[in-house]
């Protein structure tokens, strides 16, 4: 049985923090693989406009391209209208019966997964894995789906700050993968400018 890591987000764009806890999460729970999958229309969140879904996913590939057992799955553009966790698994369910699958989420969304859709089966779908952030260390207490925790280096970057600093002209060195960063400044994504 094949123990498959999941790893949904906007990822708009891929960070270094990313990688981090997509390797973190593959390592601690000896996983196979771990599916990078964009969200094409997350419920929760607006995504910034002027990047299309087409430069997202290819900034994704070129994130992970280095590392043979993170793969990019595409099947939430499949699909028309909101992208629902619960109707992701059950396709991958279907199709790898036999896959044991972990789910992986920042800490913070301990809190919130009672709201997600049809939780509760989701639940009995995939073990959570659930990271820590800053400014909000794992819970333990507060654990109602009895996700597993894991404590992380701190990588304190986010998609938005780097959005900003891209549009700014400021230095990404370092935070973002050095393809990811080529290709923002080639294609003159998130309104970038040479950086130093």
């Amino acid at each position: 049985m094949a123990k498959i890591g999941i790893f949904g987000g906007s990822f708009h764009p891929p960070h270094n923090g990313h990688l981090l806890i997509a390797q973190e999460a593959l390592s601690a729970f000896l996983l196979d693989g771990v599916i990078w999958m964009p969200a094409n229309h997350p419920p929760h969140k607006r995504l910034a406009s002027g990047v299309s879904d087409h430069d997202r996913i290819e900034l994704v590939k070129a994130a992970i391209q280095d590392n043979a057992k993170f793969s990019l799955s595409l099947i939430e553009f499949e699909r028309e209208g909101p992208s629902y966790t619960i109707d992701t698994m059950r396709e991958l369910q279907k199709e790898n019966p036999d896959h044991e699958y972990f789910f992986i989420i920042g800490g913070d969304m301990l809190d919130s997964l009672h709201t997600w859709h049809q939780i509760d089966e989701l639940s009995r779908m995939v073990t959570f894995i659930a990271i820590n952030r800053s400014g909000h260390p794992l819970n333990a207490q507060h654990n109602p789906y009895q996700a597993a925790m894991l404590e992380v280096p701190l990588f304190d970057v986010s998609s938005t700050l780097i959005r900003e600093r891209v549009s700014q002209g400021k230095n990404t060195t370092y935070l973002i993968p050095e393809r990811v960063r080529k290709q923002i400044e080639v294609k003159g994504l998130y309104g970038s400018q040479k950086s130093p």
